[in-house]
């Protein structure tokens, strides 16, 4: 099995970003709690530890959420069923081994103070949550007043009241008393500024180094990813695990190595995280794409190489990821990159998501049969899109190809 040196915290930072994508507007809202829930933390005296997971969680309290829909509702104070979505983030935590301890503090992110403290759960974990909770309240309240700093000094106090309402109630008291006090100055406010957090936050990515990862470790970090992409639209449900397994089966009959071909389930896992930025009304949409609405879907697979480059040691595995929509003859996108400007690996994975969301039903469409599809392909490849040497070995293959693409 393969190694990788991956920076964990490099990856999560990635993952907050990718999850910002999903509120459109509504961005960098993971840092900022972070950073809020990170002054209280410290402020209170919490162990190295203790912190750490605090930071962690803070930033992917939101990972639970894919569609923009429900996005939405996180800037609403209190919302019908706002547990759901901690139960999604802390149920997709537990499947990857090193975020697994934070899944317990994501779950409870959303749980009153007064029903959380009296549960069976140890005392970080309690303090963790409702510290989340608390600050991601209180973001919440300043959205109002973010688009101008000076307005949002001039909310702060209204923000504090509301706060202070629920001490002991929805928020420990003593959570609510550090954030009192620490909210009392005009830096606590003025550094939740998007530079002001990014600057924090990469203090804190300075503090730990990459680590060797076996081939598993890192696909249980990518499969995070992929899932809140897919679990956008019902219609890319599995999308990019059937792309991942595609691939790297085309990779095993092209002879690649063994890491080459686990280097493309991953790039077919992450290529279409771009998609987060994309309305959920668009990728639902039954009918045909308008010129403007086809130049939106075309961000995508930019938008997936903006989020992966942050990731040292998957240089590699965000280039063929992001090149899913080049195209052999130069006509595709985001580059227009043509002939052996694209690697083999690039047009493998080009190949393997045509084919397996040909095999998906989507809104504006049946799934398609074997025969449809390799017609398609074959198409394709005659008007020099998809490279022919990947769309041969596909045909010579299709039951094999058939049963790693959907099954």
């Amino acid at each position: 099995m393969s190694k990788f040196n991956i920076n964990l915290h490099e990856a999560i930072y990635t993952l907050s970003d990718a999850l910002d994508l999903v509120g459109v507007t509504h961005i960098h809202h993971g840092k900022r709690v972070a950073y809020m829930a990170a002054e209280c933390g410290k402020y209170l005296g919490w162990p190295h530890r203790q912190m750490d997971d605090l930071f962690q969680a803070a930033i992917l309290h939101d990972s639970g959420v894919s569609k923009t829909a429900v996005h939405k509702r996180l800037a609403q104070f209190e919302w019908e069923n706002e547990n759901d979505h901690c139960l999604l983030g802390s149920a997709l935590l537990k499947t990857c081994p090193l975020m697994s301890s934070l899944a317990p503090i994501v779950c409870y992110h959303h749980t009153h103070w007064s029903a959380l403290k009296d549960m069976d759960l140890p005392p970080e974990v309690k303090l963790n949550a409702n510290c989340i909770y608390m600050v991601d309240r209180v973001d919440v309240l300043s959205l109002a007043f973010l688009v101008d700093q000076s307005n949002l000094l001039l909310g702060r106090e209204e923000i504090r009241n509301k706060i202070l309402d629920k001490r002991g109630d929805w928020f420990c008291p003593e959570l609510v008393d550090a954030f009192l006090d620490l909210s009392r100055s005009e830096t606590f406010w003025l550094s939740l500024e998007k530079e002001h957090v990014n600057g924090y936050v990469s203090v804190w990515l300075s503090e730990t180094k990459a680590r060797e990862m076996d081939f598993q470790e890192l696909r249980s970090i990518v499969s995070i990813f992929s899932y809140i992409v897919d679990a956008k639209s019902s219609f890319t449900k599995s999308h990019s695990d059937g792309v991942a397994r595609l691939a790297r089966l085309i990779g095993t009959l092209f002879k690649l190595s063994e890491k080459s071909c686990e280097m493309l389930e991953l790039a077919g896992l992450l290529h279409d995280i771009g998609k987060l930025r994309q309305p959920d009304e668009l990728l639902d949409k039954p009918g045909k794409l308008t010129t403007e609405e086809y130049a939106h879907i075309q961000k995508h697979s930019f938008d997936t190489y903006s989020i992966l480059k942050g990731i040292h040691g998957l240089e590699k595995i965000t280039e063929w990821a992001a090149q899913h929509h080049e195209r052999v003859d130069g006509s595709g996108y985001p580059n227009h990159l043509s002939g052996r400007r694209i690697s083999l690996e690039a047009r493998i994975v080009a190949v393997a998501d045509v084919f397996q969301a040909l095999a998906q039903t989507r809104p504006y469409r049946d799934s398609m049969s074997r025969d449809e599809i390799m017609e398609i392909l074959n198409e394709m490849a005659d008007e020099g899109k998809l490279d022919r040497e990947v769309v041969m070995c596909v045909d010579n293959h299709i039951e094999d190809c058939c049963t790693a693409a959907i099954a």
